[in-house]
């Protein structure tokens, strides 16, 4: 009989989980699961597999967890770190009656044996699961890394300094890394590499994009593995990380403190007057079509983030978790998949939707819709009035800029906005457009009225051939 192994990838967080089963004993694992915990008992149920058991490799700070959800939805045990030292353990672990997991415990499903191996670095508790099939080998034949090795990569050991205020712990943590890594030297290089991130998430530098990978194809490839320096690892691994997403503090207290249930149920359909009673008392009203549909027509005062890759990052960043919601697309699919990321970053205050009908209601009563306008890089001698606006992180900026931009990096934009010139227009740029069109909203909703969005960003000027800031190439 089979071990089973199924991986799950939301391409919106860029993260991985997976669930592990033995198909005679009819059990299964389930490792680092999100919220969307219908995934794991669908795919429970289409395996014929009980969950007996529901762990992660450390205190996410990117999504909120679903592993106490899960656990509770099917009686699965909990299993959490007991690593990391007292200011790093789940706060809910006793009242949920969770098995505390250390270094060298083994937890069996079935045939398949997970060893637990304490991988510091990443975050102090962090810990893998070595796997072995026992039915077909004694030796063990992967690993669950969790954000300790990527494809390509390692766990970022700065995001606690960062993003959740503890002071002190970056280098502190990168030494943890580098030792954690050093100590791999036991595993075979056959040992196969199932990761909690993929390509496009803020939990490392330069996450590749394949699925998995090996320990012996990293040894070769991934230059984590080639710094046989400690000081010269902590230096490399420290450098050009970029800004950490101003919502990871937030979910990082969630997770250890006990994360509460999912919200379910259907969205009411919000009216034009419950509407302008959002937009007067401060509401936030978000517009999740793309950048181009918003650009062409919307409600003036609406935030727009678009669905996409990048959607948890900002939503997180520019929205509050203190007040209600309002969602706005014009189909429903693209609602509930805003939803699901609002909800998967812990913004579970989403209280009505909307669409074209509102807008339409919108526009028959009188109010004007408004508009984004664009502008070309060739146009910028044009309007040397223009404050210029980048938007991109700090390690883009440094790398090459236009010399008379100035630098106002996304994340950070909301508590800027006061310092801004109202009487100058204003032109906003990225690399590609997005982040940009994101900030031309912002502005606009905080009462911006001369803002264009540089069409094609930073993209756009290096092809028109305009001149760089040299000392930032």
């Amino acid at each position: 009989m089979r071990m089973i192994l199924e991986h799950f990838y939301d391409r919106f967080l860029a993260q991985g989980s997976y669930v592990l089963g033995c198909q005679q004993a009819a059990v299964g694992i389930v490792v680092d699961p999100n919220r969307n915990i219908s995934t794991y008992l669908a795919a429970a149920q289409r395996e014929g597999l009980r969950i007996a058991y529901v762990t992660e490799t450390h205190i996410h700070a990117d999504f909120v967890s679903g592993a106490r959800d899960l656990a509770r939805a099917t009686g699965a045990q909990l299993l959490l770190s007991r690593e990391g030292g007292e200011d790093w353990q789940y706060r809910f672990a006793a009242s949920d009656g969770a098995r505390l997991i250390r270094d060298g415990d083994t937890i069996d499903v079935g045939a398949a044996r997970l060893r637990v191996r304490h991988t510091p670095g990443h975050t102090p508790e962090h810990v893998c699961f070595v796997v072995t099939d026992r039915a077909a080998s004694n030796v063990p034949i992967g690993m669950f890394t969790g954000d300790f090795i990527f494809v390509g990569d390692v766990g970022r050991p700065d995001l606690l300094e960062r993003a959740a205020n503890a002071h002190g712990t970056a280098e502190t943590l990168a030494r943890a890394l580098y030792r954690s890594i050093v100590a791999m030297r036991d595993l075979p290089d056959h040992l196969q590499l199932w990761p909690g991130h993929g390509a496009g998430s803020a939990c490392g530098k330069a996450l590749g994009a394949m699925p998995c990978t090996t320990l012996g194809y990293e040894r070769l490839a991934n230059w984590a593995f080639g710094c046989d320096d400690e000081q010269s690892f902590v230096d490399q691994v420290l450098a050009g990380q970029s800004e950490p997403p101003r919502y990871f503090a937030q979910m990082k207290a969630i997770n250890r403190d006990g994360p509460p249930s999912a919200p379910r149920g259907d969205l009411p359909e919000l009216s034009l007057e419950a509407l302008r009673y959002a937009l007067t008392d401060g509401t936030p009203v978000i517009d999740v079509r793309s950048t181009a549909a918003f650009a062409a027509e919307h409600i003036p005062g609406t935030l727009n983030i678009p669905v996409g890759t990048s959607f948890a990052t900002w939503a997180g960043s520019l929205l509050p978790y203190d007040r209600a919601l309002v969602i706005l697309a014009d189909d429903e699919e693209r609602i509930a998949e805003g939803r699901r990321l609002l909800t998967a970053i812990g913004l579970d205050r989403v209280v009505a939707r909307g669409g074209a009908a509102l807008r339409a209601a919108w526009s028959a009563s009188g109010g004007r819709l408004g508009t984004v306008a664009r502008m070309a890089p060739a146009e910028f001698p044009e309007h040397g009035e223009r404050l210029v606006m980048d938007v991109r992180g700090a390690v883009d900026w440094r790398a090459g800029h236009l010399p008379f931009a100035r630098h106002f990096f996304l994340g950070d934009l909301e508590t800027l906005v006061a310092e801004l010139p109202r009487d100058t227009p204003i032109a906003v740029m990225c690399e590609g457009g997005t982040r940009s069109a994101i900030a031309a909203s912002l502005l606009q909703a905080r009462g911006f009225t001369n803002v264009a969005n540089v069409a094609g960003g930073m993209r756009a000027c290096k092809a028109a051939g305009l001149p760089l800031d040299a000392e930032s190439i």
